[in-house]
């Protein structure tokens, strides 16, 4: 179904509820506020994350083969 024009909050809360009623008040809530310029982006914190994560596996694998080889020495 088409709409020939789109209905008010008004409108909606009467065809969904019924008749007006007197004790419902419509809350119109205010703009919210600008949001501020953040320094790094989602994808670059992402980024940063997967090459902190990827540099302490390659340090454990090291720690790893270092005592690997200590073993075999001992």
């Amino acid at each position: 179904m088409r709409r020939l024009r789109p209905l008010s909050e008004d409108e909606c809360y009467a065809r969904c509820y019924g008749a007006y009623d007197p004790t419902v008040t419509l809350v119109r809530l205010e703009p919210r506020r600008p949001r501020y310029e953040l320094s790094v982006t989602g994808e670059q914190l992402r980024r940063n994350f997967e090459e902190r994560i990827d540099a302490r596996v390659e340090e454990l694998a090291a720690e790893l083969d270092a005592a690997e080889a200590a073993a075999e020495a001992a």
